[in-house]
């Protein structure tokens, strides 16, 4: 027979699980909309919540506007593509090219996390100004992330960090442009896959080779 404080105990411990179940289902059901078709601005409280299966009341316990919603989006694919670059920028350079390893990694969290890419891609350069202005910070902290690895691991050491950062801020932006390309790449279709992979290789390539022979001298 269950006593009260353990009926207490089990009701403390299942309420913050609801809570962020309720708060997972309005992301993704933020996320479904996009992903047929709609803009993320057009897109109305009521409707998440409606699509999420929730009352518009359980939305203002999660998130003040819908802009909150997407800033939390932006962070959470931020944050984890970040990471994910980061290890396989880490690993032990004897087990491969990290740039070739990078791009793997990258094609496969694209392929893997379509409708956060759909988000970010009409976002991006439409819709509201608040995510257009967080996704320029991401943009910002994966560049200045990256140029801090690449310092790290001992590359292009006669760079500035500034340019060293201009250089990793092309690389970011090459990224951005590829993820529309993977996202309309037909299912089931490896050489395709294959040759967009050694396609985007080689543009970082072609990068990363004007860095290493850019000199640091005064233009005048």
């Amino acid at each position: 027979m269950t006593t009260m404080s353990e009926h207490d105990t089990e009701e403390s411990t299942a309420r913050p699980e609801r809570k962020t179940g309720t708060r997972k289902a309005l992301l993704q059901a933020a996320l479904t909309l996009v992903g047929e078709g709609r803009s993320f601005t057009s897109l109305g409280l009521r409707e998440i919540a409606r699509q999420a299966g929730v009352v518009p009341n359980a939305f203002y316990r999660h998130f003040r506007n819908t802009d909150e919603l997407g800033l939390e989006l932006v962070d959470e694919m931020g944050i984890t593509l970040r990471r994910l670059l980061r290890e396989a920028r880490q690993i032990d350079v004897t087990r491969g090219s990290i740039l070739r390893r990078s791009v793997r990694v990258y094609l496969d969290y694209v392929k893997a996390n379509r409708l956060q890419f759909q988000f970010i891609a009409t976002e991006r350069s439409g819709g509201s100004r608040i995510l257009r202005l967080a996704i320029r910070t991401d943009v910002t902290h994966f560049t200045n992330e990256m140029a801090q690895d690449l310092r790290a691991l001992g590359r292009y050491r006669d760079l500035t960090t500034p340019r060293l950062q201009m250089v990793c801020g092309l690389i970011v932006m090459t990224m951005l442009a590829a993820a529309t390309d993977i996202l309309d790449l037909p299912p089931g279709q490896p050489l395709l896959e294959g040759e967009m992979e050694e396609n985007f290789v080689q543009q970082l390539h072609v990068i990363l080779l004007g860095a290493s022979k850019w000199q640091e001298k005064d233009p005048h």
